[in-house]
């Protein structure tokens, strides 16, 4: 994935932020950063240290906007009801 910051999530912190109910669901290729977190009891929430925007194209979007969309979808469809 592409980068453009200088920020990173300090990992001395972790595991007061899975306490507090964070999950990490992707760490960088070598293990040493976390690059992507979830909050596991909410419809969808993703927080990610990259930038999906420059893989995506019109036609083949990055899993993460795909992902919304169908979470965003399956929201609407359980409201119509």
């Amino acid at each position: 994935e592409r980068h453009r910051h200088r920020a990173e999530v300090n990992n001395m912190v972790w595991k007061q932020m899975e306490a507090a109910g964070l999950r990490v669901a992707g760490r960088s290729g070598d293990d040493q950063l976390v690059e992507i977190i979830e909050v596991p009891n909410h419809p969808w929430f993703v927080a990610c240290q990259f930038h999906p925007e420059f893989t995506s194209t019109p036609r083949d979007g990055h899993p993460v906007f795909a992902g919304f969309v169908k979470a965003a979808s399956e929201h609407q469809k359980r409201q119509a009801k």
